[in-house]
């Protein structure tokens, strides 16, 4: 059973005890990431979550390292484009030493100069890897290409003239303004017994912040193609449709019409483009929501004499979906699929830490194991087969990295 704990600053405090296990994961999620930047910016929420490792004003960033190491636990960090997670993963006696670190981390934090740009030149390196992995370029190309200039087509990493202009001032005003305690939700899993909640609130529920991130703008969907140049061996393609913000009514329709088109191995592209044709070793679709919009996307890489072969496989794929609609044996085997991965996935207190910080953080409601089995036995075909025709429309954006840049040809300018 989830617990939930709001403390005077706002501050929410979510729990799941877990008595037959010996671990604890502690995570602090923040509703601040990419999206919350500006153009001048970009990338300080991810950089900001790179000191958090770098010294405390009684730690080192080699003792903070140590620290977790020498208890046998795990400690780590992610920003997206709407939040920021740090967690810990622990054995259970170990708990209130990963709360009190986290916590240090999360107020005691340095930025002091020398670790400013020592951590600069990390980034710029994590930049210039992600600029050698073109798989990874093209997801970004497409947001870029459906949300133009809102914030939601920035990178997460930011560029590297952004990054030269973050300094300690920046990165406290930043964190003074986005962290503030009504945006910050700290979830706990694992053998831990309620009495946990009065240390986290010891700890993270008396102080104060700025004036909080503005009022998210929803973005509109637009149709752009975007091509990139690259020397590469394969075309990397993005098709990229409007999809559902998260918590709509539909989205479990759209997670079983995801997986029969291109989750899982026994996915219609999956066993269309790689095992029938030999066209692309990857190919998948996937959904991401956010608080207010979504977009759906379809991924294959393949040698560029061949893309226009995917491209029309793809888009065959696409017509005879929504000619034909999905098949009972697709819709018995995707609910089935999902229901394993959701009772799978409650074997890990990180995993169930993570559902709790961001349900809470991004629904602010947490539903039960039976009510999520309900829903997803809601699913019914012609739900599925009606979302199929609304989502994938002729309205598609596109987004590839080629040695040549040109598009497909038979694609829809």
């Amino acid at each position: 059973m989830i617990k939930k704990y709001t403390c005077h600053n706002g501050l929410r405090i979510v729990l799941e005890e877990i008595p037959h296990v010996r671990s604890v994961a502690i995570g602090v999620w923040i509703g601040t990431g990419s999206r919350n930047e500006t153009e001048q910016n970009n990338g300080i929420s991810h950089f900001l979550e790179h000191m958090f490792f770098k010294g405390t004003k009684t730690k080192t960033a080699r003792e903070i390292a140590e620290s977790f190491d020498s208890i046998g636990g795990q400690v780590n960090a992610f920003t997206s484009k709407e939040y920021t997670c740090y967690y810990a993963k622990v054995l259970d006696n170990h708990a209130d030493y990963a709360l009190h670190t986290l916590s240090d981390m999360f107020f005691n934090s340095t930025y002091v100069e020398e670790e400013l740009g020592k951590e600069k030149n990390v980034v710029y390196e994590e930049i210039k890897m992600y600029e050698d992995t073109p798989d990874d370029i093209v997801h970004d190309l497409l947001s870029k290409a459906i949300y133009e200039e809102h914030p939601l087509g920035y990178p997460i990493l930011g560029t590297e003239e952004t990054l030269d202009s973050f300094n300690q001032a920046k990165l406290k005003e930043y964190m003074h303004h986005m962290y503030t305690p009504d945006q910050v939700v700290v979830s706990v899993a694992g053998n831990v017994d309620e009495s946990f909640i009065k240390e986290v609130e010891k700890l993270f529920g008396s102080y104060e912040g700025g004036k909080g991130p503005e009022d998210r703008i929803k973005p509109a969907f637009h149709n752009n193609k975007l091509a990139r140049k690259k020397d590469t061996e394969q075309a990397h393609l993005c098709l990229g449709f409007d999809g559902l913000e998260i918590g709509h009514p539909d989205i479990y329709n759209l997670i079983v019409l995801n997986n029969v088109l291109g989750g899982s191995m026994s996915s219609r592209l999956f066993q269309e483009v790689r095992e029938q044709r030999g066209l692309a070793y990857s190919v998948f679709s996937y959904h991401s929501a956010y608080e207010d919009s979504g977009m759906m996307t379809i991924y294959g890489g393949t040698g560029a004499n061949q893309l226009d072969q995917l491209f029309d496989t793809v888009y065959s794929t696409l017509q005879a979906l929504k000619a034909e609609g999905i098949t009972s044996k697709e819709l018995l085997n995707s609910k089935e699929q999902l229901k394993g991965n959701l009772m799978l996935s409650l074997e890990s207190t990180n995993s169930r830490m993570s559902r709790n910080g961001k349900n809470e953080l991004l629904l602010k409601r947490h539903r039960t194991l039976d009510e999520i089995v309900e829903e997803i036995d809601g699913v019914t075909m012609e739900k599925v087969n009606r979302l199929a025709l609304d989502i994938f429309t002729e309205d598609y954006a596109a987004s590839l990295i080629s040695p040549d840049g040109n598009l497909p040809q038979n694609m829809k300018k």
